[in-house]
């Protein structure tokens, strides 16, 4: 008889819990997908945010630019990540859609870093220089002070906003059929850093194990490094914004996250990673 009391108790305990736990509020949910560059980034905001607010989950994933893009004009994100400026394409692809031009959010600083292997002894280039290696004018160090080898190039894949902006504002033409491609920033850095004549670029935040290539813009201008001081000043040639894009104005959960990032302790985060704040 007792042990039937307790079975019954135990039943009863556990319906109530059931019950609790089916009325519980589901947690708030908010997507962002994107930028590959800005993706470390994404993570660490999302991973100090869930920490304070339990009741909302931040689920980050990379895969570019041009995919975050395609997957906000798709509905498949809240949040798109991009280190480039959104097209105009695109922009009336979301107008079509969803009668909105999107919203642009800057939420951090950028200076693509040029990145050679340790042991190259170019110190510095300039901007006119970089064009003609990565086009493949320019094929051998020798041309720009270095060694009697071959310049190897390693770049970004085309979905990506570091290409795109690399490529508009430095290049100014096609690239050389010679650069490699690779899937993310860190392959790029990975490859250089094993490559004693190889020269890539990318995210600031990503320079460990290669040197960072000093940038003019011309023969009459001083060559400077990506770092929080240059960036404030205008003085690195390269830099860039990184944005949030949403379909429509924040609302609700999302523009708590949004106020966050931009706020001090999700734009300490931006110094912390090795970005630079928009404030």
């Amino acid at each position: 008889m007792k042990k039937s009391k307790k079975i019954l108790s135990l039943i009863v305990v556990l319906a109530i819990a059931l019950v609790a736990f089916a009325f519980m509020p589901a947690p708030k949910k908010i997507t962002v997908k994107g930028s590959d560059t800005m993706v470390i980034l994404a993570q660490r905001w999302a991973e100090v945010y869930m920490k304070s607010h339990p009741e909302t989950v931040v689920q980050v994933t990379g895969g570019g630019s041009g995919t975050g893009i395609s997957a906000l004009i798709n509905g498949a994100t809240d949040i798109c990540d991009a280190s480039r400026p959104m097209k105009q394409s695109e922009m009336d692809k979301l107008k079509e859609r969803y009668a909105s031009l999107g919203v642009e959010i800057p939420c951090a600083k950028d200076g693509i870093t040029v990145f050679l292997n340790e042991s190259n002894p170019v110190k510095e280039l300039s901007l006119k220089q970089l064009s003609n290696i990565f086009s493949g004018k320019t094929k051998n160090w020798k041309e720009v002070g270095g060694p009697d080898q071959e310049i190897k190039l390693y770049g970004r894949e085309n979905s990506s906003g570091t290409y795109v902006f690399f490529k508009d504002n430095v290049v100014k033409t096609d690239y050389a059929a010679s650069c490699q491609t690779l899937p993310g920033t860190a392959a790029v850095v990975n490859a250089v850093s094993k490559d004693k004549y190889g020269i890539g670029y990318g995210g600031a935040a990503y320079a460990s194990g290669v040197k960072s290539c000093m940038v003019k813009k011309d023969d009459k201008n001083q060559a400077y490094v990506a770092n929080a001081e240059t960036i404030r000043a205008g003085q690195y040639p390269i830099s860039r914004y990184l944005y949030m894009y949403l379909r429509n104005r924040p609302t609700g959960e999302v523009k708590a996250y949004i106020d966050w990032i931009l706020g001090p302790e999700g734009q300490k985060l931006v110094t912390e990673i090795g970005y630079f704040p928009v404030k």
